[in-house]
């Protein structure tokens, strides 16, 4: 089992100091973060749309011109999807089978019928494993939640590292299996008061190849440490942020001191 004492640590610190961030500063890096996340997320998977692009059409509610509808709706789907996530996780439902279909149905919106399990065969390019069959696809996933629950004995990143990799080797969509499936990963990290991680589209080789690594050889460490860097990335992100506004207040009550 690897050692998390630094990156709970950090999460700690997190948790105790948060307060002293502006709720309006709290705001924009949550937008920023919604944003990037979607970006990246669908970019992935081969959308077009620039961060840029992204945020005009997220924030500003500006269309985007020469771009495909799917393009337009992936990525405001999962704007959408990423919101529900959070209301959930505010109001502390479990992971359930009912809410992944909820998501999965948010995220392929116009693109695609969603929460609808496959029920034919799927083969990923490239890759060096081969998703279930249907029927043997179907026993999978519904093992899948009713093991979750029972999950306590693996520290709380890897056990969202696992909902990711289980899940996307699986495959029980016809589209939209690792939308869905790093959309569950941080439900579950925020579930357990983690920060959501966005994998950026720069490094899919990496997060592919520690998929691959779990999908042929069940072996979870790669991803699971692949996910813990994220998780640490996002949280000094957050640290400096709280430690920016510390010294922010401290300079305006000097200000204020006669």
């Amino acid at each position: 089992m690897a050692d998390y004492t630094e990156l709970d640590r950090k999460l700690e610190y997190y948790h105790s100091h948060k307060h002293l961030i502006a709720p309006e500063v709290s705001a924009k890096y949550a937008a920023a973060f919604r944003v990037e996340y979607a970006h990246n997320s669908t970019a992935i998977e081969g959308n077009t749309l620039s961060l840029i692009e992204t945020k005009l059409l997220l924030e500003d509610k500006l269309s985007v011109g020469g771009k495909e509808l799917r393009e337009i709706f992936e990525v405001t789907n999962h704007a959408r999807a990423f919101d529900y996530a959070c209301k959930r996780t505010g109001e502390r439902m479990p992971l359930i089978e009912n809410i992944v279909k909820d998501i999965h149905q948010i995220l392929m919106e116009n693109i695609f019928p969603g929460g609808i399990y496959r029920n034919v065969n799927v083969r990923i390019v490239g890759a060096g494993f081969t998703p279930p069959e249907p029927n043997e696809m179907y026993v999978e996933i519904k093992n899948f939640f009713a093991d979750l629950p029972y999950k306590t004995d693996i520290p709380s990143i890897e056990l969202a590292a696992w909902v990711h990799a289980e899940f996307v080797r699986i495959h029980p969509f016809q589209d939209g299996n690792g939308r869905i499936a790093r959309m569950i990963m941080n439900y579950q990290l925020m579930l357990s008061d983690w920060l959501p991680v966005s994998v950026a589209k720069e490094d899919r080789l990496k997060y592919f190849e520690a998929l691959e690594v779990y999908a042929v050889n069940r072996d979870l460490r790669p991803f699971a440490a692949f996910v813990a860097e994220l998780e640490n990335n996002e949280l000094d992100r957050m640290i400096e942020v709280i430690q920016q506004s510390a010294e922010n207040q401290q300079d305006e009550d000097d200000e204020l001191e006669p």
